[in-house]
């Protein structure tokens, strides 16, 4: 597989039962029982509604440094890469130059693969210019909201709306953004809700 679907699921979790129950008597999604790490982002953040041009251009480059790896690979060099490239801010990503990018190779907090490198700086420069919202255009492809999935085999890797998406940024010139990665971002983004049914995170 090119790419690891989100939520993060290993072969061993998924012939797990599929929800988890910690020492706080909480029952969460299962792939957030192997870190505390996960625990924290899965109770806090996924699946909550993320708005803002630059709180979104940071979701777009950390699922671009994701392709291929896994999620907690770039959880724990979140702070490193918020560092690194400027806190997301757009227009400071956008004035990049070559020497930024040999800084940023040689950073070892950060997922040093030059091509993603070099696709965030476009992506960036490509959202600079855009003359509309990062956030209207993305938040245009949410779908209507849906029950919550009952197991983890009921979550897709897909959907008709990240296909949509993937195809419309790639229409604009963005790099690493193929329908896989559209549907984690609207995971991440809370644009879906793929919490499972008896997760205790409340639904939005």
């Amino acid at each position: 597989m090119a790419r690891e679907r989100r939520p993060p699921v290993s072969g061993a979790e998924r012939g797990r039962t599929d929800t988890g129950a910690e020492s706080d008597g909480r029952i969460r999604c299962p792939w957030s029982d192997s870190s505390a790490l996960y625990r924290e982002y899965h109770d806090f953040e996924w699946g909550k509604p993320v708005h803002g041009r630059d709180p979104l251009f940071e979701r777009v480059c950390l699922e671009t440094f994701q392709a291929g790896l896994s999620w907690i690979t770039v959880l724990r060099k979140r702070e490193a890469f918020r560092s690194a490239f400027a806190g997301f801010a757009v227009e400071l990503v956008a004035a990049f130059d070559d020497a930024d990018v040999e800084r940023l190779l040689a950073d070892p907090g950060i997922v040093r693969n030059r091509a993603k490198i070099l696709a965030c700086i476009a992506n960036a420069r490509l959202v600079a210019d855009m003359t509309d919202e990062l956030d209207e255009l993305l938040w245009s492809f949410a779908p209507d909201s849906r029950p919550r999935p009952a197991s983890l085999s009921d979550v897709p890797a897909i959907t008709p709306e990240s296909t949509a998406m993937a195809r419309e940024l790639k229409r604009r010139g963005f790099a690493f953004v193929g329908p896989t990665t559209a549907y984690a971002l609207m995971q991440a983004t809370g644009m879906v809700d793929d919490h499972l049914a008896d997760c205790w995170v409340p639904q939005k």
